[in-house]
């Protein structure tokens, strides 16, 4: 028998995949967003691997497949492919079918800004809640990194980001328990501020974001090298 967590990613990953044809301009660079997955993927795993270690989140193996890597159900290790994959296809997607879906500068401006001084203030004062702090350090991190160095792309994916929540609160949600007798993926909540969107602790809203953004800048940067050299070769 399948278990759960394989159901949702299995069922996560059809969608895109159905209506790839209409969109093989990102499928076409599969390459880069491999390669740009897999160094996000690394980054995530090694997070995930540390806080599985010390219980500040587990998986109920009653609900994924009895294969594990460092403590993590191998649906884990899908995980940072098959979402990143699933986002940035609707991201591009979007773009495709929205003539500039994007929030304008002043607008993308005002939310970094505020964003940056939220999390900061969240942050400070949460220094002792691994959760948390980890996630929002990184939070800040890949903000100020795309509001100074990606900012025209920020402003397209806060614009996406706002679509992708919907699929992301279905997929989350299952995962921490909304339609099951207990949660596929447990959090121990002395680690973050206990503040649940209905059954989803509100800093993986923060965590999805840093791991698709970055994911995206790196995509995104891999693509323009390609451009720049074959540019530079036709010269």
């Amino acid at each position: 028998m399948i278990p759960l967590y394989l159901y949702i990613l299995l069922g996560s990953l059809s969608i895109p995949l159905l209506f790839s044809i209409f969109f093989i301009d990102f499928i076409k660079h599969w390459k880069h967003f491999f390669l740009s997955t897999f160094i996000i993927a690394i980054i995530f795993l090694l997070w995930d691997a540390f806080f599985t270690h010390y219980g500040i989140w587990g998986f109920n193996s009653n609900y994924c497949l009895d294969i594990k890597l460092l403590k993590m159900p191998i649906e884990e290790w899908l995980f940072f492919f098959v979402i990143p994959f699933c986002s940035l296809f609707t991201h591009y997607a979007l773009r495709h079918v929205v003539t500039n879906f994007s929030l304008s500068n002043l607008t993308t401006n005002i939310l970094t800004l505020g964003l940056i001084v939220l999390i900061s203030i969240v942050l400070i004062t949460n220094l002792s809640k691994a959760y948390t702090a980890i996630n929002g350090a990184l939070l800040l991190a890949t903000l100020l990194i795309g509001f100074f160095y990606y900012h025209h792309l920020l402003q397209q994916f806060f614009a996406s980001f706002l679509i992708i929540l919907i699929p992301f609160f279905i997929v989350n949600g299952i995962l921490t328990g909304a339609i099951t007798e207990s949660p596929i993926v447990w959090y121990n909540n002395s680690e973050n501020l206990g503040i649940r969107l209905f059954t989803i602790p509100v800093e993986d809203i923060g965590y999805a974001f840093t791991m698709l953004f970055g994911n995206l800048m790196i995509f995104e940067s891999f693509n323009r090298k390609l451009k720049k050299l074959h540019i530079v070769s036709l010269s």
